[in-house]
């Protein structure tokens, strides 16, 4: 289901823009108009080889328990992560700061090509397809800027994550935004840097050299694509779990 059109959608050049400065949008409630435009003082980053796989999880990635898809189904996923949630403390009430204004901005970016998603299905009782986890960004250059995730069933954002990662480092990519630090992402090898610091690798990461052996910093869907080629290459044993826990051991 598609956000609610709105004729004043924030324009996807000065979107673009503000991620390429290092801010980005939120607003107060679902059903806000406004927008105000966030720096943080601290930043949240996942370094690409510093990304930690427990056992569990790789054992989860091994097993194929979900298939996952990238750009398969952007605004189900923005809806998910939109939906009300438990309150995380006092301060939270629980509200979305992702707006009928901005879930339709972003729809508009990922038909554009600039926001992507990655979503996580498991076969329902009926062997209907049903989507049970995902998070969505905005890519460009070798950045990728997480905006939210959310998961149904156990390990199934931890998944997503998992894949976007790897898909990351075969694109060549360098640098991949939280935005805001959680226990949830520190537990996955998230760690928190100032603003200043972010900055100077946001700048390095649009200003990058092409990648060893040439071309260029491959799109997200590109990356997936190539994903599951190489672990056909890899052997008759090899599936795209198999072959992205074992790269994501081999760093972690």
């Amino acid at each position: 289901m598609h956000a609610p059109r709105a004729a004043d959608l924030i324009e996807p050049d000065l979107l673009l823009l503000a991620y390429r400065s290092g801010i980005f949008p939120m607003a107060d409630s679902r059903d806000d108009p406004e927008i105000f435009w966030v720096e943080p003082r601290l930043r949240a980053i996942l370094p690409l080889d510093k990304f930690h796989l427990s056992r569990s999880l790789a054992r989860t990635l091994r097993r194929e328990r979900f298939t996952v898809t990238c750009n398969s189904a952007f605004s189900a996923v923005m809806d998910a992560c939109a939906a009300p949630r438990e309150p995380a403390g006092e301060e939270d009430d629980g509200r979305s700061w992702i707006s009928h204004r901005i879930q339709a901005s972003y729809e508009h970016l990922h038909e554009l090509g600039h926001a992507h998603s990655v979503e996580c299905w498991q076969n329902g009782p009926d062997g209907s397809r049903q989507l049970v986890g995902g998070l969505y960004g905005v890519g460009f250059d070798g950045v990728f800027c997480g905006e939210s995730m959310f998961s149904l069933v156990r390990d199934a954002s931890k998944v997503a994550l998992a894949w976007l990662v790897a898909a990351m480092r075969r694109a060549h990519a360098s640098l991949l935004d939280c935005q805001f630090i959680t226990p949830h992402l520190a537990s996955l090898g998230a760690v928190e840097i100032s603003q200043k610091r972010y900055i100077t690798l946001l700048n390095s990461a649009q200003s990058a050299p092409a990648p060893l052996g040439g071309g260029d910093v491959l799109e997200l869907p590109e990356a997936f694509a190539a994903l599951r080629e190489d672990a056909a290459g890899a052997g008759p044993a090899s599936t795209p779990g198999k072959f992205i826990a074992q790269s994501l051991t081999q760093t972690s």
